[in-house]
């Protein structure tokens, strides 16, 4: 893992935020809501084995595994398994993502699909209250009561829920469903390497004690530099950040970086809007834009330079290779036309340092939110659209 803060950058003043980085970290050790500073509070020993041998179990006894949830509650798995598994082929078995909507299209399509093959869910839901996971698994679990036995029912639901009070932590004691915790004092968005993303991506059949290795191994200085030069320059005017990537595998963790730095700073008439780029497709559309546009962006470019698979080409150089000149090539230009960049470069793509980039980013993020000086860990905003939806839906009227 390599940072270049420098090549394609403003120069910026770290030692000014020394005493605020102090305290922060003090934040970060004492307040609520930090439980994932602490890995080993993300994940006992105890339950590591457990999502192993559930994982195991799972993988041994159905075709489709539906994981329900919504926001942190799928996303971090859903970035993770999408970057490090095949393009072309589906994971044995298949993992599909289920309540992130309201498309009854989708539901009825995604019961076409698994009808007639073996499967089980994963409900995630910290407070058990959340309406698009709550509705999918109503109508999932009409079309299951009637293809499975009680008994094995019971054996084909995993409800993830806080460990001490929840309507689903009601519901799993009641049904005796399998169950996991998810840590009290964890967010959402900061749950990756909780059950809540640990158990789908052993699903998946990726190594998650790597993944863990990798979040141990980050280097905490450089997370604090990134967060502080994300400071400066929306202190400077810089109000939209874009996470730039070169590998489509990366795709859906730019949608988990965009909620976790969208949900963790974006309050108070503050933060920087977090926005995501592939490249070189969007070079030809948002391209043109990013160069010549309103100064108000900035770029954090991840890129995997090592070569995967070696495909020549009458260039002289492998496909690989003119990719990572791309990266290079368009950082330069868009430096010399006033565009800065981060550069985060990865050897190679796997759970090791996809694990590192997680906790690297959630390091970031919430220190990035104590120097804005909003909560890092709450998300009012999102509550407001739920409480006049549901109005609506009890009272048919606003």
């Amino acid at each position: 893992m390599r940072f270049d803060y420098e090549t394609y950058m403003k120069k910026i003043n770290y030692e000014k935020y020394t005493k605020d980085i102090e305290g922060i970290n003090d934040n970060l050790v004492t307040d609520s809501m930090t439980d994932w500073y602490n890995i080993e509070k993300c994940i006992t020993k105890e339950e590591l084995n457990e999502i192993k041998e559930t994982a195991e179990f799972v993988r041994k006894n159905c075709d489709v595994f539906l994981v329900i949830g919504i926001g942190g509650s799928f996303l971090g798995a859903k970035s993770v398994i999408e970057a490090l598994t095949n393009y072309f082929e589906k994971t044995k078995p298949e993992v599909i993502f289920v309540g992130t909507s309201l498309s009854s299209d989708y539901l009825y399509e995604l019961y076409e699909h698994i009808k007639d093959k073996e499967v089980m869910i994963n409900l995630i839901s910290k407070s058990g209250s959340t309406l698009e996971p709550n509705l999918a698994f109503e109508y999932l679990m009409d079309k299951m009561e009637k293809k499975y036995s009680k008994e094995e029912l019971s054996k084909r639901v995993i409800i993830t829920t806080d460990r001490y009070e929840s309507k689903l932590l009601d519901l799993a004691l009641e049904k005796d469903y399998r169950r996991f915790s998810v840590p009290t004092q964890i967010g959402g968005r900061y749950s990756v390497l909780t059950p809540v993303g640990l158990l789908p991506i052993a699903v998946a059949g990726l190594d998650i004690d790597k993944l863990l290795l990798g979040a141990r191994k980050c280097d905490k200085d450089e997370a604090i530099k990134y967060a502080i030069i994300r400071n400066e320059l929306y202190s400077q005017g810089y109000y939209i950040e874009s996470f730039t990537i070169y590998e489509e595998k990366m795709l859906y963790f730019t949608e988990w970086l965009k909620q976790l730095f969208a949900e963790t700073q974006g309050k108070d008439n503050k933060g920087i809007l977090p926005i995501s780029v592939l490249n070189t497709r969007d070079l030809h559309s948002l391209g043109q834009y990013y160069q010549e546009g309103k100064r108000i962006i900035f770029e954090t470019v991840i890129n995997i330079v090592k070569e995967r698979k070696n495909i020549k080409t009458n260039y002289g150089k492998s496909l690989n290779d003119i990719n990572n000149i791309a990266c290079d090539a368009v950082a330069k230009a868009h430096y010399n036309g006033g565009v800065y960049s981060n550069i985060i470069e990865l050897d190679e793509l796997n759970e090791e340092t996809i694990g590192y980039l997680i906790y690297f980013f959630e390091l970031s993020a919430a220190i990035g939110g104590y120097l804005l000086h909003v909560n890092p860990f709450d998300q009012p905003g999102v509550s407001e659209y739920k409480r006049i939806m549901m109005e609506v839906i009890n009272n048919d009227s606003i």
